[in-house]
């Protein structure tokens, strides 16, 4: 061989490693992201915030491991808006979606409203991103008979929902349909006595990781568990605190707890063994506060901490909740913030994680820096509006967190509430009186801090008779 083709072969020899080096270094550099979303998991419902009695050791050496948040909340405190929030990084006051049914201006009936088309999700997102994004689970942020609306049709390549408003004739609650990107279906309890409904989905999800996954791209996943949502009224585990005497219900609620804990402890492990968890981001959180619904106390087992309120209240129990962040090697272990953030810093967050810019619909800030440890954004307030179901006049419900300050309304022309929270986290002691300045300040920030939406009229009421 010659001297001019030898340089040749080794230079395009070169030019192969180098290539390879970039790419392997384009994929690490590109981190997995993996959301994982409780439902009404309340502040005071994990042992690294306080509880107890309710055993979450996964969950807590998360916590160990990563970052537990002291002042996050949920975007709102019922299912369907927090969880619009978090997907859109929209907050509640400007959202689409700001209870968990709106007014359907066309039937002049109150039902589920949808986001909009022009919404963009966190798998709209992502995907651009080029990642290959999955969703599994409760989506809720849809209309049931719109399939455009559905997770696979919102940036999502591959969505395996839960579509459980009852459209199935004969098929009972506990035995709903998952739906493969709206085409398929797989029947909870149906083929398998699961042990919980969150042990069908981390299976769904294994499946998604060996056999959808294409392992040259970065993956986001959104696991959108059950746990402990009181309408889960049947799991197959009976053994779980049998001996404790509690009542049934409060014995199932504690189960569900647990038994998430341990299906979140098998898909890390299951990241672990495939190579994958050293490179992912994973943000854990609840969707709203503890719940009270189904017969279940949510006192039993202070699951609100010292907070006052719980599901589908703007006081703290109802929007406080529990928040770890995990990053091998880029979130220092045991470290705990007091930032105050909110689920639409999700996706600015993920975002610059990731290193593109987020969509500008959002008005979240991202947290990156504080999860590197580096200085906190700046935030002047975070504010949030609730439209619960029905016209009464307190459905409409408005609250805005100023540093320790809080402020809380229930209805558009009630008093204004003020708390300190730094001395009274329970919101037990109304100063508004003493600062007429700051609920000046904060009675504006109700009227700017939203849009109008026909959909969340004031206090439920409408102007169709």
């Amino acid at each position: 061989m010659n001297l001019f083709k030898y340089l040749n072969l080794l230079l395009f020899g070169l030019l192969l490693i180098n290539s390879s080096c970039q790419q392997a270094e384009k994929k690490i550099s590109k981190p997995n992201v993996l959301v994982l979303l409780a439902d009404d998991l309340g502040y005071g419902e994990l042992g690294c915030y306080g509880q107890d009695v309710i055993a979450t050791p996964v969950l807590d050496q998360l916590a160990k491991d990563g970052m537990r948040f002291t002042n996050f909340y949920a975007g709102a405190p019922v299912c369907s808006p927090s969880r619009a929030v978090l997907l859109t990084g929209i907050s509640s006051g400007f959202n689409t979606i700001r209870g968990n049914k709106g007014y359907d201006v066309v039937n002049k009936r109150f039902d589920r409203i949808p986001l909009k088309k022009t919404d963009l999700t966190l798998g709209d997102m992502m995907k651009d991103a080029g990642y290959q994004t999955a969703f599994i689970g409760k989506w809720h942020v849809e209309d049931p008979n719109d399939l455009s609306t559905w997770a696979f049709a919102r940036g999502f390549d591959y969505a395996i929902q839960e579509q459980w408003a009852s459209p199935f004739e004969g098929i009972r609650y506990d035995e709903q349909m998952h739906w493969i990107n709206a085409k398929e279906d797989s029947i909870y309890y149906y083929e398998k006595e699961w042990n919980c409904k969150d042990e069908f989905r981390t299976e769904l999800a294994f499946n998604y990781l060996d056999e959808q996954l294409d392992k040259d791209k970065p993956f986001f996943l959104f696991m959108s568990y059950r746990a402990p949502h009181a309408h889960e009224y049947y799991i197959h585990d009976k053994e779980l605190y049998a001996d404790r005497g509690w009542p049934e219900v409060e014995r199932r609620h504690a189960a569900k707890i647990t038994l998430l804990d341990q299906q979140i402890g098998r898909l890390l492990e299951k990241l672990d063994i495939m190579g994958e968890l050293d490179n992912t981001l994973i943000l854990f959180t609840s969707d709203n506060g503890p719940t009270g619904e189904g017969e279940h106390d949510y006192e039993f087992f202070n699951s609100n901490g010292d907070l006052q309120g719980f599901k589908r209240d703007v006081y703290e129990g109802g929007i406080r909740v529990p928040t770890l962040a995990y990053w091998r090697g880029k979130i220092k272990a045991g470290s705990v913030s007091d930032f105050i953030g909110s689920g639409q810093d999700i996706m600015p967050t993920i975002a610059e994680a990731v290193g593109i810019q987020a969509p500008e619909q959002t008005d979240g800030v991202s947290i990156l820096p504080v999860l590197k440890g580096k200085n906190a954004p700046e935030r002047d307030f975070l504010n949030w509006e609730f439209h619960k179901n029905g016209r009464k006049p307190d459905a409409f419900r408005q609250a805005v967190r100023i540093n320790n300050l809080k402020a809380v309304r229930y209805g558009v022309d009630s008093p204004i509430e003020l708390y300190d929270l730094s001395k009274d986290i329970s919101e037990a002691n109304n100063i508004a009186d003493q600062h007429p300045d700051v609920v000046s300040e904060v009675e504006q920030l109700f009227i700017e801090q939203r849009s109008e939406n026909p959909h969340y009229p004031y206090g439920g009421m409408t102007n169709s008779k």
